[in-house]
């Protein structure tokens, strides 16, 4: 079970820096460029990225839980679950409200 925590935890890890530098290369290669670009567009995908990263360590926290369970893990798997639904719905409302210009 060790195993898999490592994996999912690497997996998000690895998708939440992705889309970071993904969204600072798109900045950098459009301003060298000097072509117009469209920030909402880009936001909106590190915004995905980091969604989806986060559901990799909602995994990793049930899979402890899984392995150990006791009241306080169950605990911080709770607030790990609340913390990123607050999260999720706050970044998706951003993303529908936000228009850049």
């Amino acid at each position: 079970m060790q195993i898999f925590e490592w994996v999912f935890e690497a997996i998000g890890t690895t998708i939440i820096i992705y889309g970071g530098l993904r969204a600072v290369l798109q900045i950098v290669f459009q301003e060298i460029s000097k072509k117009s670009y469209n920030l909402e567009e880009i936001r909106k995908e590190l915004t995905n990225k980091i969604l989806f990263g986060l559901e990799f360590y909602i995994i990793v926290a049930i899979f402890g839980t899984m392995r150990n369970p006791s009241r306080d893990d169950l605990i911080i798997l709770g607030v790990i679950v609340l913390i990123r639904t607050v999260l999720g719905y706050f970044l998706s409302k951003e993303i529908k409200e936000y228009k850049f210009d």
